[in-house]
């Protein structure tokens, strides 16, 4: 057995002669609630709603007995599941692998590498020892000497 659409304030119904003999003229109906304290024969309800005009405008209070059969909701109904996704693509995991290797390697990154359009930055301590190489450069040129390192 299927279960039922559960009948909720502001539902948009279109009434006909399906949900009851009454309606030889079909009528809109937004829902105030559903009068589901009232005891009914099987697949009846009643509920409280407006009676819309062509434009949407209520016209009309009023409180109707309906065969749940017959109606017809004009809005949507509950959304569908929607399928979970990982929250990074494939691509973009590597990336992250690949600039985590290289931020544990203390290399500096490429642009293709993981910061993409900022382009490439050095690690902190990538930064440090290229001034520390530097000084070692200027001390070398300066003596004339590689020292140990």
């Amino acid at each position: 057995m299927t279960a039922e659409r559960p009948i909720k304030g502001g539902d948009l119904l279109h009434l006909t002669r399906a949900a009851s003999v009454q309606f030889v003229r079909p009528i809109v109906v937004r829902v105030i609630r559903h009068l589901a304290d009232r005891h009914t024969y099987h697949g009846w309800t009643w509920i409280e709603g407006y009676e819309l005009d062509a434009r949407g405008e209520a016209v009309a209070k009023r409180e109707l007995y309906v065969l749940r059969e017959g109606l017809r909701w004009l809005t949507p109904g509950p959304p569908a599941p929607v399928a979970r996704r990982p929250a990074r693509s494939p691509r973009g995991a590597q990336e992250a692998q690949t600039a985590q290797a290289a931020r544990r390697a203390g290399g500096a990154q490429g642009v293709g590498g993981a910061q993409g359009a900022r382009g490439a930055q050095r690690p902190q301590g990538a930064r440090e020892a290229a001034r520390g190489g530097a000084r070692e450069a200027a001390r070398e040129g300066a003596r004339g000497v590689r020292l140990p390192g």
